[in-house]
């Protein structure tokens, strides 16, 4: 692991002045077990060998990264790279961090997992773990989601899984947080609270971070195998940021390389319109910890929008806004009508449909192509667009316009 990673978060989970655990009372002991227990198991020989076969033989790692040539060609300037985590078993990075999470919650002798989702691609991914291991697996997802992404539904339900649909409120991600962590308070004794990203109170931020970190250690490997060299710019969506500070993490160190995380803008800058935190937002807390958050007039979190559903979050991982603060990573936006354009672009002329949340990073860096030339993009394609392609259709089209 670099030395960046090392150096943050501190013991207590601060990244710098954010992050940390603001819980209730009840809660206090759960999570400590749950630290205690990561910073044990985390060390182990067989803890890291159980997840390296997982890795191997069951999700199928590691995945590739593919030089979009045609998409490179048409946009002109930059070359494009994308690291292929859309070809990780149940097709997206999530898996990453629920096998490991699942494998910890085995080891404390934990029966039942319990998440939210907002795309769906964490309770898919999170069921996927709970089948294998034998679990439970309940999954808390807005009522608004699960009419976007009813295929995840279907594949959740098929898992085994118990989707609990969330109706009060935006009826969207941050309420399916709000009762995934009510549904959990009661039953934190015999099961884990497996956080889909790299938000929530310490140790998830740290945690699901170095659980995704294999994607930045693969495409660095990977990138410098095909090129000879590392790439100029690297891109990621951010909702929350899991799949940022996956691939981010491998290249913190290689100062060379230019970071980009892509918030999503949704239809204007009005607030209520995005969801794009770090861009639009102020210091506050939200689920547990410190961060940056979108806020309402009275100080709360905001409503947000994006056509992404896994982006749909008015906070951001801890992790984000110090690196944002710290100057390291430079946060951008994409909007709904460039994420649907580089949707179709990449289904089109590369024959890779993306997941809506990835297309945010396509977007971006099809904007960048054309603005530098002789250079190299990266971006993570965090996922498949199976679950976005009835919603895309049936909204928006075939993109033949």
């Amino acid at each position: 692991m670099n030395a960046y990673l090392k150096s943050v978060p501190d013991e207590n989970g601060f990244f710098g002045d954010y992050g940390g655990a603001m819980l209730p009372p009840v809660l206090e002991p759960h999570f400590k077990e749950i630290t205690e227990a990561y910073g044990r198991i985390s060390k182990s020989a067989e803890f890291i060998k159980d997840l390296r076969y997982i890795r191997k033989h069951f999700q199928g790692r590691p995945t590739p990264v593919s030089h979009l040539r045609n998409l490179s060609e048409i946009c002109g300037g930059a070359q494009i790279y994308a690291k292929r985590e859309d070809l990780n078993h149940t097709g997206a990075h999530k898996l990453n961090h629920c096998m490991a999470e699942a494998l910890l919650a085995r080891h404390m002798g934990k029966t039942k997992l319990i998440a939210e989702t907002g795309a769906g691609q964490h309770g898919v991914a999170l069921a996927t773990a709970a089948a294998y291991f034998g679990m439970e697996c309940e999954i808390h997802m807005g009522e608004i989601d699960i009419e976007k992404e009813a295929p995840n539904v279907t594949r959740m339900k098929l898992l085994g899984c118990t989707v609990v649909p969330v109706g009060f409120g935006g009826r969207s991600l941050k309420e399916a947080v709000d009762s995934a962590f009510q549904s959990y308070v009661p039953q934190a004794d015999h099961a884990l609270f497996a956080i889909g990203s790299v938000v929530g109170p310490h140790p998830f931020p740290k945690m699901v971070r170095d659980f995704q970190h294999v994607v930045g250690i693969e495409a660095r490997e990977q990138f410098l195998e095909m090129t000879g060299e590392l790439p100029d710019m690297v891109g990621a969506c951010v909702g929350g940021g899991s799949n940022a500070m996956g691939l981010f993490s491998g290249f913190m160190d290689d100062r060379s390389v230019a970071l980009y995380g892509v918030e999503p803008m949704g239809t204007s800058s009005n607030l209520g319109d995005h969801a794009a935190t770090i861009s639009f937002g102020e210091d506050g807390e939200i689920h547990g910890f410190r961060t940056m958050v979108l806020k309402d007039a009275n100080g709360d979190p905001a409503p947000v929008h994006t056509v992404a559903s896994g982006l749909d979050y008015p906070g951001v991982g801890p992790e984000h806004a110090y690196l944002h603060r710290q100057g390291r990573v430079t946060y951008t936006t994409a909007d709904d009508k460039e994420a649907l354009d580089a949707f179709y672009a990449l289904s089109r002329h590369e024959g890779i449909i993306p997941a809506l949340e990835s297309a945010h990073a396509i977007a971006f860096a099809m904007r960048e192509a054309r603005l530098n030339p002789g250079k190299s993009i990266l971006v993570n394609l965090s996922g498949r667009g199976d679950k976005d392609i009835d919603y895309v259709t049936e909204t928006y089209g075939f993109g033949d316009s």
